[in-house]
């Protein structure tokens, strides 16, 4: 009969006093810890602290942070007064369980902590987001006297890496070298990953090619790096040269390029992923809601809203923030509000993501009518539900509603006003014409105003033509930013719509001479999970024909319901007809047409713009919502239009 099976009819026999510490031991090696530490509370003998540690390592073991206090508790009530071992036991079992506050607490009760105690509260601050502590603690233990050991530099290494601290992490690497541990693999991967995330490429690959047998982590923090910075092609080139590739490859490069707006290249990495049998996780489904998202790729979004339901994700606060998230960007409003309704826990991030949903769809009402039960429910708002909020007013026109929450920030919601708020009561002013409150605001503002908000201004300027402060506001943009090809098209363009073609020509000339390239613009539909891109007056799409014979059949209808196209728009000086046919084969257009032909009648047709919306489009997709009777949903550079029977949702306040 096995030593765990007496111990089990020792204590139904009510015969405690046969149980020793060791029979604890004992229980704990068959991993049954809840039974040891009953005989823990019920020993009256002597317990050593190797007893002690055996528990609290059982406890690490099973992340039972709870079980371990017990145990702590325990020792305290002894008077044990333990040994370097049991201390850094003790350390590790807070560390591991997630607790780096009290990991801490037990550090500094510690008279002579050693390497492997330093090691582990360093690991944990890391671990916790807690970087500047690791980075702090790591320099007090070499003025202590302590050497680091591979360990300790794997440990503060991802510090460096997550704060862009390349300086550091350079001096880390010479004490590494200098203390003969390069040729570890742990430390070098955890070089190559500090180099890719400070940015420092090159680094991070001539410490790879000095790996002798990179393992699957090497390859998956070059590649990460790579595709994290936006080289696409490399990324690519080393993922096809790993010779071995587990799911953590596959999540490096599709939120690589999630995040890097490469949302086509992250659906296509996925596709192939599922070719060869990977199973996706939460962190794969996270990055491609972010890329539906960004896409507006809606079909593939239900698509990867089914797969979490296969993978009994649905249910995870952060998987539901995501999908309302994703439903929102891609238009689908009533659906991101149903999933927002049927949630039977929110926290902050889940109103968050439902205001700025109504926000940059332009429901500003909508919004604010959210925001107040966001408070309601006892959620207080943040730095980000505030952007949002004020974006909504911005949308709708609401000024004085701005002014009340941007006056309340402060002492009502305990937010103090950022660079992101200034901004937005900028746009919010000049968006209504209240120029030069505008200038004013930025006058007074105890902050320098940065780029995002003299654009703003000049994008007031160009809707409410005001060519003279557009000039003003442009010299500042210059100075500040005069690789941005945005500020100058923005004000050749104001030019363009007065008729100032000599002043278009000295922007074009000034853009030349200073190597500024102007970025095409461009929109994309998706129609049957696959993404359409169109630039204007486009001709490569395999489909042009149709798209065109479609387009004139569509201006012919629209002009005979009274259309009339609004050459100011056109931007280039050249006959009236001319205008008219470049208008009419701008990219929005081109995608409108080519989803009519593609897709059932009644379905509502989604299309995004790089750029903002022109006048004359916003005023041609509002007569073809009312003759070919479907709701369009165009999601530009600023917000979202929903245009239905001839009207639009920004109610032409935009």
């Amino acid at each position: 009969m096995t030593r765990a099976i007496k111990i089990t009819q020792a204590k139904g026999n009510g015969n405690s006093n046969i149980l020793s510490p060791f029979d604890a031991i004992s229980l704990c090696k068959y991993g049954r810890l809840k039974e040891a530490l009953r005989i823990l509370h019920l020993t009256q003998r002597i317990i050593n602290p190797s007893t002690y540690a055996s528990l609290l390592h059982e406890c690490t073991k099973k992340r039972e942070i709870s079980e371990g206090k017990l145990v702590h508790s325990h020792m305290n009530e002894r008077g044990i007064i333990p040994d370097i071992f049991l201390w850094n036991t003790l350390l590790n079992m807070y560390a591991k369980c997630g607790r780096p506050a009290e990991a801490r607490r037990v550090f500094h009760q510690m008279s002579k902590p050693n390497v492997f105690s330093w090691t582990v509260l360093i690991a944990a601050n890391a671990r916790h987001g807690l970087y500047e502590e690791a980075l702090i603690l790591f320099n007090q233990m070499k003025e202590t006297g302590i050497q680091p050991n591979q360990f300790t530099f794997a440990s503060v290494l991802p510090a460096c890496a997550n704060l862009g601290n390349l300086q550091q992490g350079i001096e880390i690497h010479e004490e590494i070298s200098r203390n003969g541990f390069q040729s570890d693999l742990v430390v070098a991967n955890a070089l190559v990953n500090m180099y890719a995330k400070c940015k420092s490429l090159e680094d991070a690959r001539n410490v790879f090619d000095k790996i002798p047998e990179p393992d699957v982590v090497s390859w998956t923090a070059l590649i990460a790096g790579y595709a994290q910075n936006g080289y696409v092609e490399e990324a690519l080139k080393l993922f096809r040269e790993m010779p071995q590739r587990d799911l953590v490859s596959w999540n490096a490069m599709i939120a690589g390029f999630a995040q890097n707006g490469h949302n086509a290249e992250a659906l296509k990495i996925y596709q192939q992923m599922q070719t060869e049998g990977i199973n996706p996780d939460a962190t794969t489904l996270l990055s491609l809601l972010a890329a539906c998202a960004n896409l507006a790729a809606l079909e593939q979004g239900i698509e990867i809203h089914e797969e979490m339901i296969r993978g009994g994700l649905h249910c995870n606060i952060n998987m539901v923030n995501a999908l309302v998230d994703m439903y929102a960007k891609c238009g689908n409003l009533e659906k991101a509000q149903g999933m927002f309704d049927e949630m039977h826990q929110r926290d902050v991030v889940s109103w968050n993501v439902m205001i700025a949903g109504y926000a940059m769809h332009g429901f500003a009402r909508e919004a604010l009518k959210l925001f107040e039960q966001m408070q309601h429910s006892g959620v207080n708002p943040t730095h980000i539900t505030l952007v949002s909020v004020l974006s909504a007013c911005c949308h709708g026109g609401l000024v004085e509603d701005a002014w009340h929450y941007f006056y309340c920030m402060n002492e009502q919601y305990l937010v103090t006003p950022a660079i992101e708020h200034y901004g937005c009561m900028v746009d919010v002013l000049g968006r209504a014409g209240l120029l030069k409150e505008a200038q004013e605001f930025m006058n007074r503002m105890p902050i320098e105003p940065d780029t995002t908000m003299w654009a703003s201004l000049l994008g007031a300027c160009r809707i409410h033509s005001n060519v003279e402060l557009a000039q003003k506001v442009a010299k500042h943009l210059f100075e500040l930013d005069s690789n941005n090809a945005a500020h100058y098209v923005l004000l050749s363009n104001i030019y363009a719509a007065a008729d100032r073609w000599d002043d278009v020509g000295k922007v074009r000339k000034m853009m030349k001479d200073r190597r500024v390239q102007k970025p095409p613009g461009y929109s994309w539909v998706e129609v049957n999970k696959h993404v359409h891109t169109f630039l204007a007056g486009d001709s490569l799409h395999p489909q042009m024909q149709r798209i065109y014979a479609k387009l004139d059949s569509l201006s012919r209808q629209m002009k005979a319901a009274g259309y009339v196209p609004d050459t100011r728009f056109a931007l280039i000086d050249v006959e009236e007809n001319q205008k008219e046919q470049v208008l009419f084969h701008h990219s929005e257009k081109l995608a409108i047409a080519f989803a009519l032909i593609n897709t059932p009648s009644g379905a509502v047709l989604r299309v995004i713009k790089n750029l903002r919306v022109c006048g004359d489009c916003h005023s041609a997709i509002k007569f073809i919502s009312k003759i070919v009777e479907r709701e369009i949903i165009v999601r530009d550079v600023n917000r979202y239009h929903h245009f239905k029977d001839g009207q639009c949702s920004c109610g032409d306040y935009w």
